[in-house]
């Protein structure tokens, strides 16, 4: 016998809506204009919204008429619908009277708006559930990419789907809680591990991007890096317990690295070599082979083996897959900053083709939306241009704004930028001699002042560290403890 129901086609499904609250959702509208069209506004309706074609039209005039400030009632609606020529398209004056008899009160306007918005959000899922299917076979695109791509259609939804924001008292209770963290901290994010740094910054705020920028081997991957570790570790350079953390993980504050420059393996080396105080450059020449280098080194893994660090050296990574995972890290261990290394070698994409000036804009945004989105901070590391060496009657390489590569989109998105330097580099500076001194200039600083912060820099260590100045502007170097001392044996 022939399996007959093998060739029967599976129905055509109606997409979801609901007739009745539409039709309620109207009705209330031409009861009680001026607040049902003020709800829905306030829950993002739009004539899309609506399932049927004569709904679609009736509240796209309803949009119109409110937007000019004209009172929506029977009378103006057929006005409008007939200056449009649309009358006869949505069958009449009676439709109108049909959509008031059936809504006897607008008390239930709520509730009808609300089942509206649901049936709308249940069809733009079907529709960006079938994309990703078509995506899917086609070729041309990894599977990783559609992944990527699919989950950022996803969170579209439900950032279109949040309310307005928070109510007034909501913020004052909010701005209250953030002031005391003030008061007690001195910072209003997390600390940074550095307190001349803490003292320009006021912390790490969530929710901003901020942009480390240098010239290559000017130490941007070392500061970043000694602030991830301050940060992971819960405390500051000097072992204190770091201000702005979380009690939630111990008073710690989760890192999550995406390093497309340097491997893991590399990344790990030069953090047990700082936090060990130990020259990596002289590990690696086989210099080093004393018992009380293995004992630093043994107390170092030990302590960094308990620090809250997550790595990610994928190299040539997409903006949108790095957002992906980024929103997996913050879900699955609460990750607390993200560092990228370094922006100019992230890819977007969407924008490839389309010149290095526009992608990098699209990268810059992008990084700024995960800020906002995860509420967090997030640090990138960027490159300059030549033109501080290039700069004419400039022979200190001081960076400008202005330097950062490739677009200004950078400098427009961040909320802070950094630009390190170190004089020692440049023969022509006054500062020249000062071996160890790093400047970090705050260039922009969208919620605090600018200026510059002085740091020591141990390069063989890659270390920064705070810089007590003195009163005739030299700086005085840290006293090393034992075991940095042992460290810096000779060979």
């Amino acid at each position: 016998m022939p399996r007959e129901t093998a060739s029967i086609e599976a129905p055509l499904r109606v997409p979801p809506h609901s007739a009745e609250a539409e039709r309620g959702v109207l009705g209330s509208i031409l009861l009680d204009a001026s607040r049902v069209m003020d709800l829905c506004i306030e829950a993002g309706l739009d004539e899309d919204a609506f399932h049927l074609h004569a709904h679609r039209v009736v509240f796209s005039v309803f949009q119109s008429l409110s937007t000019g400030s004209t009172p929506i009632d029977m009378l103006t609606t057929i006005q409008q619908l007939r200056a449009v020529d649309r009358l006869k398209e949505i069958g009449g004056a009676e439709f109108l009277e049909k959509l008031v008899d059936a809504t006897p009160t607008a008390a239930h306007a709520e509730y009808y708006i609300d089942l509206v918005r649901q049936k709308h959000l249940l069809r733009r899922t079907i529709a960006c559930a079938r994309r990703v299917e078509q995506a899917c076979y086609e070729e041309g695109q990894s599977a990783d990419e559609i992944l990527g791509a699919s989950e950022q259609r996803f969170l579209d939804l439900t950032e279109h789907q949040k309310g307005g924001g928070q109510s007034w008292p909501e913020a004052i209770k909010t701005t209250f809680a953030r002031i005391e963290r003030i008061m007690e901290g001195g910072v209003s994010g997390v600390s940074t591990g550095f307190l001349n740094l803490d003292h320009k910054l006021r912390g790490l705020r969530s929710g901003e991007m901020l942009v480390l920028a240098a010239r290559p081997s000017m130490g941007k991957t070392s500061l970043a890096m000694n602030i991830c570790e301050c940060l992971a570790l819960g405390r500051d350079l000097n072992g204190q317990p770091l201000k702005g953390c979380s009690e939630a993980h111990g008073g710690k504050c989760p890192v999550a690295i995406f390093s497309l420059e340097m491997s893991q393996e590399a990344l790990a080396m030069r953090m047990l070599c700082a936090h060990a105080g130990i020259s990596g450059y002289q590990l690696e020449g086989g210099y080093l082979n004393t018992q009380q280098v293995n004992r630093l080194f043994l107390k170092a893994a030990s302590e960094l083996n308990q620090a809250s660090l997550y790595v990610d050296d994928t190299g040539g990574l997409d903006v949108m897959e790095l957002r992906a995972r980024a929103r997996r890290l913050k879900k699955q261990y609460g990750v607390g900053l993200i560092m990228v290394d370094y922006l100019q070698l992230l890819n977007c994409r969407e924008y490839a083709r389309q010149g290095r000036q526009l992608e990098t804009s699209a990268i810059s945004a992008q990084l700024k939306s995960m800020a906002k989105e995860l509420n967090l901070p997030v640090l990138v590391l960027s490159q300059l241009s030549r033109a501080p060496e290039q700069r004419v009657g400039d022979k200190t390489g001081t960076p400008r704004l202005s330097d950062l590569r490739d677009s200004g989109a950078i400098e427009q998105d961040a909320d802070v930028v950094l630009l390190l330097r170190r004089p020692c580099k440049y023969k022509g500076d006054k500062e020249y001699d000062d071996k160890t001194l790093a400047i970090v200039d705050v260039a922009k600083h969208r919620n605090g002042p600018t200026g510059e912060v002085r740091l020591n820099f141990d390069e063989h260590f890659t270390r920064f560290s705070d810089r007590a100045e003195t009163a005739g502007g030299e700086g005085d170097m840290a006293v090393p403890d034992d075991g940095a001392e042992a460290a810096g044996l000779e060979p």
